[in-house]
């Protein structure tokens, strides 16, 4: 059965739910083991998402024609 891709705020909400569950520490090693290959997976999903998101901002600058364009936005180093 295919997986639901969930929205970053979802997957993100997911996360943190297993994440508390797992520092209880009151579940089964079999369920905690569980747990955490579904929080590795949410975690991929969310980095993907946020890489996506990242290649996607663009600045705007002035040309020199006096017209705004939009170029990539690269962070200083």
């Amino acid at each position: 059965m295919a997986e639901k891709k969930l929205s970053f705020e979802e997957a993100m909400a997911r996360l943190e739910a297993i994440v508390a569950q797992l520092e209880a520490g009151e579940q089964p090693l079999e369920q905690s083991l569980s747990l955490y290959e579904e929080g590795a997976k949410l975690m991929k999903q969310c980095t993907a998402l946020l890489d996506k998101a990242e290649q996607k901002v663009m600045k705007l600058r002035l040309a020199e024609t006096g017209e705004l364009e939009e170029v990539p936005f690269l962070p200083k180093e």
